[in-house]
C-alpha cells in the first residue's frame, strides 16, 4: 500500500492527470478537430534556432567524458557566470557565479529553496489563485502552504491581507509574477508595499522572512507591460527562473536561482542549495542544457505568436459574455465560470469539445484557467463552441 502522504498528493494530482486522459476519450468520441484542449501550458512556439544550432555545437566540438560527467552541485562555474553576468546587464546588477545555482528548471529551483529554508511546520504564504503545486513543493519540504485570499477584481496581492496573515511562524512568501493563472504582472507599487509589510513583520517578531519570486514567464510580456525586478524593492529575494516558457524548453528542465548577497546567512542558503540538489535527488542540472543556456540566455521565443493569441481569445470571449481580466503576460486567460460551481462549468464546456482547468485547483473557485498556448487554428476552431457554450447558459 502506498504512503497516506503519496495518496493525498495523488489525489491532489488527479485533476491535472485527467485532463490527459479526458482529452483523449473526448477525441475519440468527437474526433480530433472537434476538441479545442486548453487545459495544459505546454508552450507551442520552437525553441529559438540557436538553442537547437547550440546544442549540436557542444556535442561535436566537446570532449563526450566531459560533457556527460557530473557537476558541481550547484552547476558550471561558466555556466553561472554567464548567467550573472546577463542579469547584471538586463537589470544593473553586481552578481557572480556565486549568486546563482543551477536547477532542473523552476519546479525544481522551488523545491531546492524550500528544502533550504523550512523547518517542520514552518509557514509559507502565497497570494490565490496560484499554481497549484506550491502545495506539493512546501509539503515536501515539512512547512504548510497558506493562501491569501484574492483581491478582485485585479488579482494583484494584497498588502493588507498579507500583513494579517504574517505569523511568527511565517518563513517564506512564495509569490508568481506574471502569474499563472491569471497572466497579471505585479506592479511597483504592489511590491513596495509587500516589501514594507516584510520589513516590519520581520522586525516586530524578530524574524527571517525570506521573499521566493518564482518567475518562469518573465519575458512572456505584452503591451509594453514591465515586469519589475523584485530584488531591488527586498533584499531577501530569491528568484526562481526556469527556460520552459522563455526558450520553450518545458521537457528539458533547466533553470536556475539567484541568490544576491543581501540575503540573509547568504552563504548558508547558497551552499545549502547545492546539498539540497544533491538530498533531493537531482544530483546537478543537465550538463548539456546548462551549457546551453549559457550561450542562449538572452535569446526569446516568439512571443508575438502568444501575444496574437491572447488577442484574439480575449476579444472573443469577452464578446460572447464572458468576464476575465486581460493578461499582460504569461499565456493564459482566467475567466469568471458562467455558473457558480467551477467544475460544473468545466464539465459543462466538455459537451461543446473545450477542456479548460477548474479554477479551484488554483485557490480560487468560481473560475477556470485557459491556456492559449496552442496552435491558431485551434483557437480560430474553438470560438464557436465557446459562443455556443455561453448562448447554453443564456437559455
Amino acid at each position: 500500500m502506498i504512503s497516506k502522504n503519496m495518496k493525498a498528493l495523488v489525489e491532489q494530482s488527479a485533476a491535472i492527470s485527467a485532463l490527459f486522459t479526458e482529452g483523449k476519450r473526448m477525441r475519440q468520441i468527437l474526433g480530433k478537430k472537434n476538441v479545442f484542449d486548453f487545459g495544459i501550458g505546454n508552450p507551442n512556439v520552437k525553441a529559438p534556432l540557436s538553442v537547437n544550432k547550440t546544442a549540436i555545437e557542444i556535442l561535436e566540438t566537446m570532449d563526450s567524458l566531459a560533457l556527460h560527467s557530473y557537476t558541481d552541485s550547484a552547476g558550471i562555474f561558466s555556466v553561472r557566470q554567464s548567467i550573472a553576468e546577463s542579469l547584471n546587464r538586463r537589470f544593473e546588477e553586481e552578481y557572480t557565479a556565486e549568486n546563482i545555482v543551477m536547477t532542473t528548471g523552476a519546479a525544481g529551483g522551488l523545491s531546492v529553496i524550500l528544502k533550504v529554508l523550512l523547518d517542520q511546520g514552518d509557514e509559507v504564504l502565497t497570494f490565490a489563485p496560484y499554481f497549484s503545486e506550491y502545495d506539493v513543493y512546501t509539503a515536501n519540504a515539512g512547512g504548510k502552504l497558506i493562501a491569501i485570499a484574492p483581491n478582485l477584481p485585479s488579482f494583484l496581492p494584497d498588502a493588507t491581507k498579507l500583513e494579517e496573515a504574517i505569523t511568527p511562524k511565517t518563513k517564506a512568501i512564495l509569490m508568481n509574477t506574471p502569474n499563472n493563472p491569471t497572466g497579471v504582472v505585479y506592479d511597483e507599487e504592489t511590491l513596495k508595499k509587500i516589501s514594507g509589510v516584510l520589513r516590519a513583520k520581520a522586525w516586530e517578531f524578530g524574524t527571517t522572512i525570506y521573499l521566493i519570486s518564482d518567475e518562469p514567464y518573465r519575458e512572456l510580456v505584452y503591451d509594453g507591460a514591465v515586469v519589475p525586478y523584485i530584488p531591488k524593492f527586498y533584499e531577501n529575494t530569491i528568484v526562481a527562473y526556469s527556460y520552459s516558457k522563455s526558450l520553450s524548453l518545458p521537457g528539458d528542465r533547466i533553470g536556475y536561482l539567484t541568490i544576491p548577497s543581501s540575503v540573509q546567512d547568504f552563504e548558508d542558503v547558497v551552499f545549502g542549495a547545492g546539498v539540497a540538489n544533491r538530498v533531493l535527488g537531482f544530483v546537478n542540472a543537465p550538463a548539456l542544457q546548462q551549457l546551453v543556456v549559457a550561450k542562449c540566455c538572452d535569446e526569446k521565443s516568439d512571443i508575438a505568436f502568444y501575444d496574437k493569441n491572447r488577442e484574439l481569445l480575449y476579444n472573443a470571449l469577452t464578446k460572447y459574455g464572458y468576464t476575465c481580466a486581460k493578461p499582460q503576460g504569461a499565456f493564459y486567460l482566467f475567466v469568471k465560470a458562467l455558473e457558480e460551481d467551477d467544475v460544473a462549468f468545466v464539465n459543462k464546456a466538455k459537451e461543446f469539445g473545450i477542456l479548460m482547468t477548474p479554477g479551484r485547483g488554483f485557490g480560487c473557485k468560481g473560475y477556470v484557467r485557459i491556456a492559449y498556448c496552442v496552435a491558431r487554428d485551434t483557437i480560430e476552431r474553438s470560438l464557436p463552441s465557446f459562443e455556443k457554450l455561453a448562448k447554453a447558459y443564456k437559455e
